[in-house]
């Protein structure tokens, strides 16, 4: 299936790239094109609800006690702020030595800033009312006053999950007798849930073909590329180092084949790279650590779709990298104190967004007000924006599926299946 969607990429890059060629292109990719991968996206996401609710009660019900779920959630959200943490620092040491903002030209932020100033505004707005209120209001948001309201809406996560982790503790405190027909009904709901998953897979070539196409007649000119080619590389390096980094905790306290590990999970980091979603990719993501990794699926229930909403190691390294950049391109310099702030807003920040396209340009305003950094500067980089969005994505799913291959070693012995210890040998 890897091999497809990338030749489901290969191939929607080159149509974008001949399409281009002609004045017509764009009205008809965005027509009879792009539909295809919004359709595609809109199926994924279709089922993340149903797959997070049905997963997290199998999964918190199948353990055999409370104590056994306290244990793991600490392991898993300590893991999670930590990685988040490594992440900020390696974006920060990286923009301070790259020093991206140098090659950012007046012009170019002037043609930037008049691009894209209508978006900025948008996400700049959404980000204010965001920082004007209380600051237990995260906190609060988590417990929802209707589960169907909140089901309703894929930026309502954590208020799913919080009602599956009520569901599952009160199946594993009840008598086994009252509780045995109810995780019957999530097992088998669970089943279908995974079935449809297969079947949708079977789209994702031609998906990932529509979303690839699309994106490349989108794309800003090649010297707005250039221009900001510094900050990108800059980018794309932390991320690269924080791919290192899971394979180096990987290795070190499961055992496994760095190598192994990320060739189960490519299928899962191609889907990312073409949806810029985590919530989207949760499906086959969960798919291959559990059947490909051998991580049990009591584990991969809980940690994954936990994963998915709070951990964003990609996104939590790009906003103190962006933070940094646009406070380089304006001519500021941020003294130690300041960028220790920028680790601690952009880890609260990162676990706030949305696993959804673009939430970390809204998180980003946040960072940025905190450094007191213009937040016009947002232009700059929007620009370039999905693209990294893609990488950064890639870099969530890998981090998600480390930590619950962690998790799962920490509480439960992982058995890796057969065939995967024969790819190993090979």
């Amino acid at each position: 299936m890897h091999w497809k969607i990338l030749i489901g990429m290969g191939l929607g890059v080159m149509a974008g790239l001949l399409l281009a060629n002609f004045s017509w292109a764009p009205s008809f990719v965005k027509d009879w094109i792009k539909p295809f991968g919004t359709m595609f996206i809109n199926a994924l996401k279709l089922i993340a609800v149903p797959l997070i609710l049905t997963s997290l009660i199998k999964g918190v019900s199948d353990l055999k006690d409370l104590s056994h779920l306290s244990k793991m959630g600490f392991r898993t959200v300590f893991t999670f702020i930590a990685t988040t943490v490594v992440a900020v620092s390696i974006g920060l040491v990286l923009v301070n030595i790259i020093k991206p903002g140098a090659s950012i030209s007046e012009a170019t932020r002037v043609d930037l800033i008049s691009s894209y100033e209508s978006d900025a505004s948008t996400n700049i707005s959404k980000a204010v009312e965001q920082k004007e209120t209380g600051p237990l209001q995260g906190l609060q948001e988590i417990i929802p006053d209707n589960i169907f309201g909140a089901a309703a809406d894929n930026r309502n996560m954590l208020q799913v999950i919080f009602f599956a982790l009520l569901v599952g503790v009160g199946l594993i405190l009840i008598p086994k007798e009252s509780a045995r027909p109810v995780k019957e009904f999530f097992d088998g709901f669970n089943d279908v849930i995974l079935k449809i998953i297969d079947l949708l897979m079977l789209t994702a070539p031609f998906g990932v073909f529509a979303l690839l196409a699309a994106l490349v007649i989108d794309a800003p000119g090649l010297d707005l590329f250039a221009a900001l080619g510094m900050y990108a590389i800059t980018v794309i390096a932390g991320l690269i180092l924080m791919l290192v980094v899971y394979a180096i905790l990987v290795y070190t306290f499961t055992g496994k084949n760095p190598a192994a590990f990320y060739k189960a999970l490519a299928p899962a980091q191609l889907l990312a790279f073409s949806t810029s979603s985590s919530a989207a990719t949760l499906p086959v993501t969960m798919e291959r650590v559990t059947e490909h990794m051998g991580v049990p699926k009591e584990v991969a229930s809980f940690v994954l779709p936990v994963g998915a909403t709070i951990n964003m190691d990609g996104t939590s390294l790009y906003q103190a990298v962006a933070a940094v950049f646009i406070a380089q391109a304006f001519g500021l310099d941020l003294s130690i104190g300041t960028q220790l702030g920028i680790i601690a807003t952009a880890t609260l920040a990162s676990i706030g967004s949305a696993a959804v396209p673009g939430a970390g340009m809204v998180m980003l305003v946040i960072v940025l007000a905190q450094a007191g950094i213009p937040e016009a500067g947002l232009a700059l980089i929007f620009g370039i924006d999905r693209p990294l969005d893609m990488c950064r994505t890639v870099v969530n799913v890998s981090g998600d599926a480390a930590v619950s291959n962690l998790v799962a070693k920490a509480i439960i012995p992982v058995t890796v299946p057969a065939v995967e210890l024969e790819e190993v040998k090979l």
